[in-house]
């Protein structure tokens, strides 16, 4: 297991802010030093563990089925209108990752990229209803032989920053990386009506590992 890149700027900034609070508290308050170098460290050891980046390469891709784009929760399996982009009927399932999940986000399967924009928004709480239309978020949609897969990048009250990879246009691979979101959010993966999905309310994702939908 590694950093991921988006993490980098974010560990070395951190670690340089921790060593000044430390070195100002030993100086100015010596009788809480030690408590505050407890926390500190409990606190870079935290985002450490929030930026990993564990080996989720696929090495034999199954376009069949659908693998989770992300770490987390199911917490939405329904019938909707996709307006933004497909304006028709779907399958949403969407998955809410907490800050304690690994937050990169990979393409369920092989396609196409047919569409990639991002929006500025509100930081409503990620498993907010209404988050997938007010808040930040990303939306790609790809298409794979006559499928058309949409996921949706959301962010969460904590979350300031989506990072996206898609490109409109490039053709992508099941388990390639899309893009990364900082601390707590969600992803929503909008599905064909003919898919069969495969997880229910309540389960666990493994990003690139638990199967979501085949058709």
């Amino acid at each position: 297991m590694t950093i991921h890149k988006e993490g980098r700027t974010t560990l070395i900034a951190g670690l340089i802010c921790l060593l000044i609070i430390n070195l100002m508290i030993h100086y100015f308050l010596p009788s809480v030093a030690v408590v505050v170098l407890i926390l500190s460290i409990a606190l870079y050891i935290f985002l450490i563990s929030f930026f990993r980046k564990p080996d989720r390469s696929i090495t034999t891709p199954n376009n069949n089925q659908i693998v989770s784009p992300c770490d987390g929760k199911v917490v939405v399996i329904e019938k909707v209108f996709e307006p933004e982009y497909l304006k028709e009927e779907c399958i949403q399932v969407s998955i809410f990752m907490s800050p304690l999940n690994v937050h990169i986000n990979w393409f369920p399967t092989d396609g196409q990229i047919l569409y990639s924009k991002y929006h500025p928004g509100k930081y409503l709480a990620a498993w907010n209803p209404k988050a997938s239309t007010e808040n930040e978020r990303t939306t790609v949609c790809y298409q794979f032989q006559s499928k058309r897969i949409l996921l949706r990048q959301v962010a969460g009250a904590l979350a300031r920053r989506i990072v996206n990879y898609a490109k409109e246009g490039s053709s992508i691979s099941q388990g390639e990386e899309m893009g990364f979101i900082k601390f707590g959010s969600r992803v929503d993966l909008y599905l064909p009506l003919d898919s069969t999905v495969l997880v229910g309310l309540g389960d666990k994702t493994i990003g690139n590992r638990t199967p979501i939908a085949s058709w």
